[in-house]
């Protein structure tokens, strides 16, 4: 008889006579031990395998029984986009992807799929803010005590939610005690450290939300194989003016000054130059990278990259955005507004400038739980921030969005449009400006961010 273990994060199979093909195919021959080894995440098509050739085995790798006594302290009524998911997901064999955009109700319809299973569930968070904001959710629900990894914590319970970073570091010891596996914000996934994360989860049942899912690509056939297909795509334009706010995107081109075009430019010929001679391809994989290691190998590099660096500077915080800034400050006054930035120096300079409370990674905890809650209640206005809320943090308050500066990822876009979207007592419409520095690289970069069906119908001008 076969018999199935779960040890340190892989599935180990003994007493081995004979092997389906489909087995062979995921499990490898130690020949230390004479056994058979396989990837923890296989155990459903294993298990499937062996109920289908009738095989007899044992299953001692399973660590989870059904959750009979699971209740819910308050009943959901899911709406249609939420009742649509969860039927897409459970045909789907309760295993898949699904995308709904921010402010849509992701984690509900997570509660509507673990009121369904009835089984253990491991939650996967990227951020400390998502952490307790999902055990608070659950506890509110569900009769349960959540346990929560990570953040100082380290309490196992039936249902339990992690940061990725904690559930990598105990996963090879609760890797088989969990049925279920909710990635949240599950692009994170894909990385070679997150990935392990479910690849050591024996869960046959596996949901991945995100409001910004990739259906091509390396990472989209790493997720496809750790979490199932995208079995479910809602996207913010089926949405808006119905669950969510209704919005409009304005773009805005202001002009540097002459001193700052000059210098622009002047350093954008030493930037680019070193490029062609070093035969840099940013459109490759590998491109930034080549060109850190080509700056530190090269004549030129070490002035190259600081002319990068300025021309950077330049594009993304020039005086026009300032002006720009305090226009849309003055015309929007009495809203709750959050200003995005894609680096610390630039945040803080519009601190300064505005006198503006700014949240970036070296916020510390208290300060930005204070930051956070005055803007909910309305006692700070504006937030200016460098990427940290980007993604995690429900501020339904929030009506107006202002770009000054940012990558050209069109998930990175998608997240900042949806931190306004959220609906709101009083809340009219959204707003989102995007400030673009023109004839400079900002004009490329927005319109790869662009290149989304959110942006082509929310009004953009």
């Amino acid at each position: 008889m076969i018999t199935l273990e779960f040890h340190s994060g892989t599935l180990v199979l003994s007493g081995v006579d004979r092997l389906p093909q489909v087995i062979e195919k995921l499990a490898v021959f130690d020949d230390r031990t004479s056994l058979y080894r396989a990837r923890a995440c296989d155990y459903a098509p294993i298990i499937m395998a062996l109920l289908r050739e009738k095989i007899p085995f044992s299953d001692n790798a399973r660590n989870y029984q059904m959750l009979d006594n699971l209740t819910m302290r308050e009943n959901i009524t899911p709406r249609y986009h939420q009742q649509q998911a969860l039927t897409a997901w459970i045909s789907a064999g309760c295993r898949g992807q699904v995308s709904l955009p921010t402010g849509a109700g992701k984690t509900i319809l997570a509660l509507l799929a673990i009121a369904h299973l009835r089984r253990p569930a491991l939650v996967l968070v990227p951020t400390i803010d998502l952490l307790t904001q999902w055990c608070s959710t659950i506890e509110r629900f569900f009769n349960i005590r959540c346990g929560m990894l990570g953040g100082g914590s380290r309490e196992i319970g039936e249902i339990t939610v992690s940061t990725y970073d904690s559930a990598l570091l105990n996963m090879e010891f609760i890797g088989n005690k969990f049925a279920f596996l909710i990635a949240d914000e599950c692009h994170h996934l894909p990385s070679p450290e997150n990935r392990l994360c479910a690849a050591m989860s024996i869960a046959p049942f596996r949901l991945g939300l995100s409001a910004t899912l990739d259906a091509g690509g390396e990472y989209a056939g790493i997720m496809r194989d750790l979490m199932g297909e995208i079995c479910c795509d809602i996207s913010i334009t089926d949405l808006a003016g119905k669950i969510l706010s209704p919005y409009r995107v304005k773009q805005v081109r202001v002009e540097l000054s002459g001193d700052e075009a000059a210098a622009y430019q002047h350093h954008r010929q030493i930037y680019t130059s070193f490029l062609r001679r070093a035969a840099i391809d940013f459109s490759r994989p590998d491109g930034w990278s080549s060109f850190l290691i080509a700056c530190s190998r090269f004549p030129g590099g070490k002035e190259a990259l600081h002319s990068f660096m300025t021309q950077r500077h330049i594009a993304r915080a020039g005086k026009a955005k300032l002006k720009k800034i305090e226009d849309i400050l003055r015309y929007h006054h009495g809203e709750q507004i959050i200003i995005f930035t894609a680096d610390n120096d630039a945040a803080y300079t519009i601190g300064r400038a505005f006198t503006l409370p700014v949240l970036t990674h070296h916020t510390k905890a208290a300060e930005r739980k204070q930051f956070l809650d005055f803007f909910r209640a309305g006692k700070y206005p504006v937030l200016v921030t460098s990427k940290v809320l980007n993604e995690g943090v429900d501020v339904p308050q929030a009506s107006v969005g202002i770009i000054v500066s940012g990558s050209g990822s069109v998930r990175e876009h998608v997240q900042r449009l949806g931190r306004i979207l959220r609906t709101a007592p009083d809340k009219e419409q959204a707003v989102l400006y995007e400030l673009v520095s023109a004839n400079t690289s900002e004009e490329s970069i927005s319109r790869r961010r662009r290149e989304h069906t959110a942006y082509r119908k929310g009004g953009s001008c």
